[in-house]
């Protein structure tokens, strides 16, 4: 962070969006992945908000954004280390948001559902294979109990509320977990 600042000046929106995540039951979950998950998902933008707060308060102004998930409103199987670490990240926003809304810095969680991604795109492509389903039948089977749209969240949807977040017309939202799922928490 204070790389960062020393070469591009104050930071007064922050963007949390890295993440990890694996797959596999409770009892047989690999603890080295469990740590990680903590550290990258969590841990990781808990310490960029803490060595922006004071900046964005002093300023009197700034914008934090976390990527949670539909998952960190819901849980699912075999995600142990991306629910528990997205549900903490929307209880880590509402304190930032807390702590900074008196000082016009707002903190906000975006929860996408299934989105468009890379990662998302090779998921599909490896449960078509094993399955033998064409896109169309893979595609239908997927959103089931999920996504009502039917269709994936584009990430400039997702890039495009995050700005709006960050302006001033925004200044009221705070503290939320803001679905952009397609309708998926609606049916939960």
């Amino acid at each position: 962070m204070r790389a960062t600042e020393r070469r591009f000046g104050q930071v007064d929106i922050l963007v949390n969006n890295a993440v990890t995540r694996h797959s596999a039951e409770i009892e047989s979950y690999p603890v080295e992945k469990w740590d990680y998950a903590l550290a990258v998902n969590l841990s990781a933008p808990f310490h960029l908000i803490r060595l922006t707060m004071a900046g964005t308060k002093q300023r009197r102004w700034g914008r934090i954004i976390n990527l949670a998930s539909t998952y960190g409103v819901v849980g699912t199987p075999r995600r142990a280390d991306y629910c528990a670490t997205k549900h903490a990240l929307v209880g880590l926003t509402r304190v930032v948001a807390l702590e900074g809304i008196a000082h016009n810095v707002t903190c906000n969680a975006l929860c996408p559902g299934a989105a468009d991604t890379p990662n998302m795109r090779r998921v599909l492509a490896e449960r078509q294979a094993a399955s033998g389903l064409d896109r169309e039948e893979l595609l239908e089977r997927f959103f089931v109990g999920h996504q009502p749209s039917k269709r994936f969240v584009a990430p400039e949807k997702v890039g495009a509320l995050a700005a709006f977040l960050c302006g001033e017309d925004a200044i009221d939202i705070s503290g939320t977990p803001i679905p952009i799922d397609g309708g998926w928490l609606a049916g939960s």
